[in-house]
């Protein structure tokens, strides 16, 4: 057996018990899908978005709705696939009205999900979309992401994930509200594709 399909064994194993999941309120405030991630199981950058919207929620799929496909069409420009990649948030389930997630809810997500999730894929490097992706995987409420964003964070995790870089950046929705701004994006969307891939990335794939 392969690496991505021992490491795609192991996710759905790590997702069966979660199917129907009611360890946090979002699981009892009108949800239709817990929405885990997808892509590559063996990817060697991993992008993390805050929780999944209304078209994420009814698809069961991660970053299909407005955002999502400004995120794919900059990955594509920056030379990645987004079969090549893995992309998930930090909490599988849609909040209500798409606020942000409350602390109970992405920590129990984190631990029962999102860090074992990282366990299994051990990606080169995980690139945060928005203040609560980067908030909720750091535990830090003073987050201020125009702050972190495009800077390398070394040391985020503790062994044997202590390896994994962390590049914060805006979330695409953040763009789509101010699109002149939809070149800093690009920019750190590239600077995590070199840190994952090297230079030699095919601008076709």
């Amino acid at each position: 057996m392969n690496p991505k399909t021992y490491k795609e064994k192991l996710l759905q194993e790590l997702y069966a018990p979660y199917q129907n999941c009611h360890r946090c309120p979002l699981g009892s405030l009108g949800r239709t899908n817990v929405v885990f991630g997808e892509g590559n199981a063996d990817a060697r950058l991993m992008f993390i978005g805050e929780g999944p919207g209304a078209d994420e929620d009814a698809q069961g799929r991660p970053f299909v709705g407005r955002s999502g496909q400004l995120l794919t069409k900059l990955l594509l420009l920056a030379g990645i696939n987004r079969a090549d990649v893995f992309i998930t948030n930090i909490v599988k389930c849609r909040p209500p009205n798409n606020r942000k997630p409350l602390p109970i809810e992405s920590n129990t997500c984190k631990k029962l999900l999102l860090l074992n999730q990282i366990k299994i894929i051990r990606p080169d490097v995980i690139c945060t979309l928005g203040s609560s992706a980067l908030s909720g995987l750091l535990n830090k409420d003073d987050v201020k992401i125009t702050a972190m964003r495009g800077k390398i964070i070394t040391s985020a995790f503790e062994s044997p994930l202590n390896t994994i870089k962390l590049l914060p950046t805006y979330h695409p929705a953040y763009i789509l509200r101010n699109p002149k701004e939809a070149n800093i994006l690009f920019d750190d969307l590239q600077k995590a594709a070199t840190l994952a891939f090297g230079e030699k990335r095919s601008q076709n794939t």
